[in-house]
């Protein structure tokens, strides 16, 4: 087993061109069973995040700490801060434990996503705090078996599945677990993202349970028209299939009157959905729901109301 451990602080050099020319800062390739404990990364991403902002000449950015096509892997107690790019990335990997993560970038940051999976099965992630500019986690094609528990997410985008069907050509996304987490004043809760054109992708058997959401903008949220910049997808519909997701025992505030939308393709309309005792509320009232093209059970309390 090879151990690395990191002690005190790794700063990284004051010019954003040094890491961020080759995207990446640490990186762990082709390694099996390695652990990684403790300690500190700051990327010192601010200029790297104005660079971008002023729409310069900037290099693509760094992940500040990756694992690329390894097996049993640990990584644990690590803090990193002001990551130009993604925090930490899992690719093509089997294995993963990620356990005890502060993450922490500003709101307002670009790209800078906590944790991204792509391609990888087998990945737990337990007990941490992440707020960031971005997803506090991403689960991208190809992410299969993931657990995540007891994750306090905020300031971000929530915990995302996808984007999915980027491509026409895209593995699927199965068996997620979202579970004893918190949400605070995050743009999402927990979200499943498609866009709007044909892909053979799909996601099956997810389950978001046991979750609190303060002041969350969508606390539970399916949106299979996603079409950043409207190229490439108006008038169509996503091939992405989505059966079998589970929100069960989430409460809390949503900060917009809709707390729940369920926004499924109109070609490959989501199936199996369950939702059982969902108590969410919008300025101390009953919030609303929104579904289209959703089909599914619900059972008991439900609040917004079952629109499905």
């Amino acid at each position: 087993i090879i151990t690395f451990k990191i002690d005190g602080t790794l700063v990284a050099p004051e010019n954003y061109w040094s890491i961020g020319s080759s995207g990446y800062w640490i990186l762990f390739a082709k390694v099996n069973r390695i652990s990684v404990y403790g300690g500190i990364l700051d990327a010192r991403g601010a200029g790297y995040w104005s660079c971008r902002k002023k729409g310069g000449h900037c290099p693509q950015g760094a992940r500040s700490i990756s694992f690329s096509w390894c097996d049993n892997v640990l990584l644990s107690g690590l803090t990193s801060l002001n990551s130009q790019n993604i925090h930490v990335t899992v690719h093509h990997s089997s294995n993963v434990r990620i356990q005890n993560i502060r993450i922490r970038a500003p709101s307002g940051s670009p790209n800078t996503d906590g944790i991204i999976v792509q391609a990888s099965s087998g990945v737990t992630i337990s007990g941490g705090v992440i707020g960031t500019g971005d997803d506090c986690i991403a689960l991208n094609p190809g992410s299969k078996n993931i657990w995540i528990e007891r994750l306090n997410c905020g300031p971000g985008h929530g915990i995302s599945i996808g984007s999915l069907g980027e491509y026409a050509n895209e593995e699927g996304v199965q068996n997620i677990t979202v579970t004893s987490s918190i949400f605070t004043k995050t743009q999402n809760g927990v979200r499943i993202k498609s866009w709007g054109r044909p892909s053979n992708g799909f996601v099956r058997n997810v389950q978001f349970r046991n979750l609190v959401m303060r002041n969350v903008e969508n606390p539970l949220i399916i949106d299979q028209n996603y079409c950043p910049s409207k190229k490439g997808c108006p008038n169509q519909s996503s091939g992405v299939k989505i059966s079998g997701v589970t929100y069960a025992n989430i409460k809390g505030t949503s900060a917009t009157p809709v707390a729940m939308k369920l926004d499924c393709s109109g070609s490959h309309h989501c199936t199996g959905i369950t939702l059982k005792n969902i108590n969410l509320k919008y300025m101390r009232r009953s919030s609303a729901s929104y579904c289209k093209n959703a089909h599914g059970r619900a059972s008991g309390v439900m609040i917004p109301r079952n629109c499905m």
